[in-house]
């Protein structure tokens, strides 16, 4: 580059510098991460700031954009306890608010921090053996009684059950205090969550600047999830385990995560109802029987995990999970009762035990604590109340305004009295700790770095070589300049944690060595649950395209200048449709046609519209995340704002016909994944199945309306449209349409893939692909009725063809959707589920 070049290139990283840092100033009395005490930049934030530098505005505009993309196509998303919709999964869903700013830490303090994690977690680990164990720490009063019993998350019947709490997986969250230090926060033993929005934090920003993230050694995470797998498989007595992670189901708060973790390790992702307790032993309900579960990674709380011995209210759990595991035939992580030790009640004993069970001091110290359950400490809060954050000692304690950590400085003078008194009359319920002011963070806004407080999490977990810290972590930072506490709730993002090494990093992959693999083409275990879910989503699909095939049509003659004879009579019958089907309101047949189109395409409050059928498909295939591709959320995001009328404008007739198209569109690419991208497995047979099945008894409920004795041949013309068959029907007849070859071919022409016997024919072969419960020759009732329905599509005659004949074609369709159900779906509840065996 020529010199005077070089010299604008250094003038302008100057001035864009000079811009990002305009006006950067650490909130008094605050410990800030990215300019020290003297107002320079740390010297390991250097690199990252001259890597900003170098790109221009627009430069990082685009690269915002790549990791913003990123978060959209993949669906990232969380949800806030109690914004829930249960008919849609997806209203309440909140997009991943991804900063673009990453916390950047360098190796000699992370390893501080890690050595502290470690630390951390094998006192817990200890104090947890101890407590469903011998008790010695109770007995010997370096432990109240109460701290233990006096908590909801102390499970007695795990008392005495070998890995009764272990831990697995544990987090701590870290916030860096005024004086430089780092504190831990809270401990997270139950169901620890944020490893898997951590992993999807670092693929968003490695995308948006792979060049910053090479040159700046940023350790690797995939190790981490590699030994954390690696622990589990361990921890069973098989070889080759099924581990399951049990959710509480789409609508919990990290349900994302949970879907997203399955599929990153392999793991079967289960619902309670997945799974079943059978002579000592916890199986998985699939489609082929009852497979053995040998690890199970839970993310419910522990309480709520065996309605039989715990929390009989729980629907989440499995009735007798706590005796598989007390008889050794399950491995849970983390054991049932783990979550006693996140107790803020026990942070102010931990110094000392640390002393006693490992010889050692804490090296990240709690912040001060104090359990109001001890005369004593009682008194000391009560004393500082003003200076103080008084919160629950245990899960679920307080009532009112004290449910959650209050600043009792910052209450009203009546509300600090009455706290004063509930502290005095039920002191145990209740801990004071300092005020904690958390460190601060740069964050792109307003086109400059601006600080805010923050939070880290950081995992550790369990493998065959110890304790390892993933060498990131979960940060949180907050929209207030003055925050205690941090969690994902409005006016709260998150970041990337960037540990930068001083060597190059090395590459870390989750497969294991070549020589390890075994081959196999069965992609394995697939869940009745999942097989339902798929099934009708494909069902839903289906639905919804049916739906917008008679919009289509029938907006299509509303706006044809050139009416064909009959075309009024098509254009009733179309709309009749509509209402027959609950696409469009009942008990209005009189409305305008275009009136009924628009609402079968936006509706949510008629439950066979277009959008209502869409909703369901989208809250279907909320319980199988897992099993799909990035490719088709992408298009279910596409098909929501497709069937969105913007500032609720009433569309054009011919801009309502566009917008069905473009839907008809996007169904057609979410078939063309499925066929094209998905496994011949039993799961895309269950969705092809599920297809297959509401194609055919849509093909026939539109032959009946559009195909009797008296059809029009306009009439014919819009069953052709309905089923996509023109080009074919003219390809073959120079004549206009004619009720027999019109039935033939919509019917029971076998090369044609929109007709019912060709939907017949598919369904044949994907049923007789499925499992079979017992291999006794006999043919289980789906097959029975598919075979019936292929000789019946096989040996009539379209002359023989009416309405009483095509309806009975419907309900021998609609009997196969219930046999299906019934054999698949439902085990217990027919003869067949006595027939399931079980596999270990």
């Amino acid at each position: 580059m020529p010199v005077q070049g070089r010299i604008r290139s250094g003038r302008s990283r100057a001035e864009r510098r000079a811009s990002l840092l305009a006006g950067y100033r650490p909130l008094p009395g605050v410990c800030d991460e990215f300019i020290d005490e003297n107002g320079n930049v740390r010297p390991h934030w250097e690199p990252f700031l001259s890597g900003w530098c170098a790109l221009s505005p627009s430069e990082l505009n685009q690269r915002f954009g790549l990791a913003d993309r990123h978060v959209r196509d993949t669906g990232v998303s969380y949800r806030v306890h109690g914004d829930i919709d249960e008919r849609d999964p997806g209203v309440g869903e909140r997009a991943w608010p991804l900063s673009h700013v990453p916390l950047v830490i360098p190796e000699a303090e992370w390893q501080a921090i890690a050595a502290g994690v470690t630390q951390r977690a094998e006192l817990l680990s200890t104090l947890l053996d101890d407590i469903y164990g011998p008790g010695e720490l109770i007995a010997e009063g370096l432990l109240p009684a109460a701290v233990v019993t006096g908590s909801p998350d102390y499970l007695r019947p795990m008392h005495g059950i070998a890995g009764g709490g272990t831990l697995q997986l544990y987090a701590a969250d870290l916030g860096r205090g005024p004086d430089g230090r780092w504190w831990v926060l809270q401990d997270r033993t139950q169901a620890p969550s944020g490893a898997g929005y951590a992993l999807e934090n670092r693929l968003a920003l490695a995308r948006a600047f792979p060049d910053m993230f090479r040159n700046m050694n940023i350790e690797r995470l995939a190790a981490f999830f590699q030994g954390f797998r690696a622990g589990l498989v361990s921890s069973s007595k098989r070889v080759e385990p099924r581990i399951a992670l049990l959710t509480p189901g789409p609508l919990n708060e990290s349900y994302f995560e949970q879907a997203y973790l399955a599929r990153y390790l392999g793991f079967l992702l289960v619902e309670g109802g997945d799974l079943l307790m059978r002579e000592g032993r916890v199986h998985v309900r699939t489609i082929a029987g009852l497979k053995r579960a040998d690890v199970i990674w839970r993310r419910i709380d522990g309480d709520f995990a065996d309605p039989l011995e715990l929390n009989s209210r729980s629907a989440l759990g499995v009735a007798g999970l706590v005796e598989a595991a007390r008889q050794g035939q399950v491995r849970i992580a983390n054991g049932l009762g783990s979550g006693v030790v996140e107790a803020r009640a026990l942070m102010g004993f931990l110094p000392a035990l640390a002393r006693k069970l490992l010889g050692q001091d804490l090296i990240l110290p709690n912040i001060a604590t104090w359990w109001c359950g001890q005369p004593q400490e009682r008194q000391t809060v009560l004393d500082r109340l003003g200076e103080m954050t008084i919160a629950p000692a245990f899960r679920g304690g307080g009532n009112g305004t004290d449910a959650s950590q209050v600043v009792a400085g910052e209450l009203p003078e009546a509300e600090r009295a009455a706290l004063r008194e509930r502290i005095e009359a039920h002191g145990m319920d209740y801990v004071g700790q300092e005020v904690v002011r958390l460190s601060t963070m740069p964050v792109f806004q307003n086109g400059r770095l601006e600080p805010h407080p923050m939070t880290l999490r950081v995992f550790a977990a369990a493998t065959p070589d110890g304790w390892k810290v993933m060498p990131g972590g979960f940060c949180r930072i907050s929209d207030e300049p003055d925050a205690r506490a941090v969690s994902m709730r409005n006016g709260v993002r998150s970041s990337d944690v960037w540990v930068t090494s001083n060597e190059p990093v090395a590459q870390v992959t989750l497969l294991p060595a070549p020589d390890r693999i075994s081959i196999r083409r069965v992609t394995g275990t697939l869940p009745s649950r999942a097989a339902d879910n798929l099934f009708w989503l494909g069902r839903y699909l289906e639905r919804g395209e049916a739906i917008l095939r008679l919009v289509r049509a029938l907006l299509g003659r509303l706006i044809d200048p050139d009416p064909a004879p009959g075309r009024n009579d098509t254009v009733r019958q179309l709309a009749g449709m509509l209402v027959a089907w609950g696409a469009a309101p009942t008990g209005q047949e009189r409305r305008a046609p275009a009136a009924q189109a628009y609402a079968a395409l936006y509706s949510l409050d008629d439950y066979g519209s277009a959008a209502a059928s869409l909703r369901e498909a989208r809250r279907t295939a909320s319980g199988i995340r897992e099993r799909l591709s990035v490719d088709a959320w992408r298009l279910f995001g596409d098909l929501q704002r497709q069937l969105d009328p913007e500032d609720g404008r009433k569309p054009s007739e011919g801009e309502a016909y566009e917008i069905a198209d473009r839907a008809l569109k996007s169904l057609a690419a979410f078939s063309g994944l499925g066929q094209e991208n998905m496994v011949r497995g039993n799961g895309w047979r269950f969705l092809d199945i599920g297809r297959r099945l509401e194609r055919g008894i849509a093909t026939c409920r539109f032959a009946r309306q559009f195909a009797d004795s008296n059809a029009s041949s306009d009439s014919l013309d819009a069953l052709l449209d309905l089923t996509d068959s023109q080009i074919t029907y003219r390809s073959r007849y120079l004549l206009g349409a004619s009720l027999q070859p019109v039935l033939d071919l919509v019917m029971l022409d076998p090369y044609n893939p929109r007709s019912v016997a060709f939907q017949v024919e598919r369904l044949d072969a994907e049923i007789a692909a499925l499992p079979t419960l017992a291999d006794d020759g006999m043919l289980e009732a789906p097959r029975r009725l598919v075979l019936r329905l292929a000789a019946d599509c096989r040996t009539m005659e379209a002359s023989r063809l009416d309405r009483t004949s095509i309806l009975l074609f419907e309900q021998l369709l609609m009997g196969l959707s219930g046999a299906i159900a019934d054999r698949y779906f439902l085990q217990n509840s027919g003869p067949e589920g006595s027939r399931m065996t079980s596999i270990a």
